[in-house]
């Protein structure tokens, strides 16, 4: 057999030439699933205690948690964040070859035990498990240049119409606006006038707890009615409350004598952002930063193109005086990296053809 392709070179070389070609095509038609996993695949634990440092957030979050995710099926290492800002993100990285929905549901019942230890305020604020990847694509920014628009607005903006779009682009693990800012009623207490009117800020927190809540109002005249009864209304009732003066006219005190504290007797209510921790600029200018996260085994560079396709399509509607740049981004660096890779390869097959060509040369000369 060997004989056979040394005596037919020309032969032997076609061969060669179809099984390059055929390897060509099956590398640009594989599916990125089929590559071989070279990152381990990991699951993340977000959660936030709003007023809380990061020690108070070690200690009632941080440690319940990790107590119960520790030793979870193939878990290989996990780290975790305690910010200043009272938020908390947990990574468990597992081992390569795992799979990411199993590993996403086990941390999921492994928390589930942790969840009745944790303060009541954390519970209320919720807690995300998502599969991620650490893989950072790129940075979008939202911008106003003639300054029309502030932070608060631009990341509402952001957050109501693009998050949603841009995560439903094929591959995009995650969506992220750094510096958000949603709309919040803010309340700022006076401690001088809750001194003077024996308020505590528990009244406060009560009292909006009580009367900013969603309750059915019932039906007047649903069955069993009196009989000669003929119609039937459902009651609607006031629920979540939008008004900042709807929040000043809130009871936090009665007194028996008839005296009332209302809540902008003892505090200055607006509504603005909810978290002023993160400031974005670009330029100097507010802004409102998106970053991208792939999703494990995501191409980059067709989630590139899908992420901008979306904002091109938004940047048609957008309110007048607002544009969108990409301040930071990673796909550069792998265009580049493909191809340095291609250009290696065609230096490696210019090499090895021109070796098998001289080989055969001088093989039959000797011949």
């Amino acid at each position: 057999m060997l004989n056979f392709f040394i005596e037919r070179p020309i032969f032997s070389t076609v061969i060669s030439l179809v099984i390059l070609l055929a390897g060509a095509l099956a590398g640009f038609n594989l599916p990125i699933a089929q590559y071989p996993q070279i990152v381990p695949p990991q699951v993340q634990v977000a959660t936030s205690f709003p007023g809380a440092n990061a020690q108070v957030v070690s200690e009632s979050v941080a440690a319940p948690i990790e107590q119960q995710v520790n030793g979870a099926k193939n878990m290989i290492f996990m780290g975790s964040k305690s910010g200043a800002d009272g938020s908390y993100n947990l990574v468990v990285s597992f081992e390569i070859g795992t799979n990411a929905d199993i590993a996403a549901v086990d941390v999921q019942n492994r928390f589930g035990i942790a969840q009745s230890q944790l303060p009541a305020d954390v519970a209320r604020q919720g807690v995300t498990i998502r599969k991620v990847s650490t893989d950072f694509l790129e940075v979008f920014a939202l911008t106003s240049p003639d300054g029309r628009y502030d932070n608060v607005f631009l990341s509402n903006y952001a957050t109501l119409n693009l998050v949603d779009a841009i995560s439903r682009v094929n591959g995009v693990g995650q969506v992220r606006v750094f510096g958000a800012r949603d709309y919040s009623m803010r309340v700022w207490l006076d401690p001088d006038r809750m001194a003077r009117l024996s308020v505590t800020a528990g009244d406060v927190a009560s009292a909006i707890r009580e009367q900013n809540v969603v309750v059915p109002g019932g039906v007047i005249g649903a069955p069993p009615a009196p009989r000669g009864t003929q119609m039937q209304y459902t009651v609607n009732v006031l629920g979540r409350l939008s008004d900042v003066s709807q929040y000043e006219a809130m009871i936090v005190r009665a007194a028996p004598d008839g005296q009332i504290v209302r809540l902008h007797d003892i505090a200055r209510i607006e509504l603005s952002g909810a978290d002023f921790a993160i400031t974005a600029r670009e330029r100097q200018l507010p802004s409102a930063f998106i970053g991208i996260f792939l999703s494990p085994d995501a191409n980059a560079l067709d989630v590139d193109r899908g992420v901008r396709k979306v904002m091109n399509d938004f940047s048609k509607v957008f309110p007048q005086g607002m544009v969108y740049s990409v301040p930071y981004t990673t796909v550069p660096f792998v265009t580049q990296s493909l191809k340095e890779v291609g250009i290696t390869l065609g230096i490696a097959f210019l090499l090895l053809f021109s070796v098998l060509i001289n080989y055969v040369g001088v093989f039959s000369a000797r011949l």
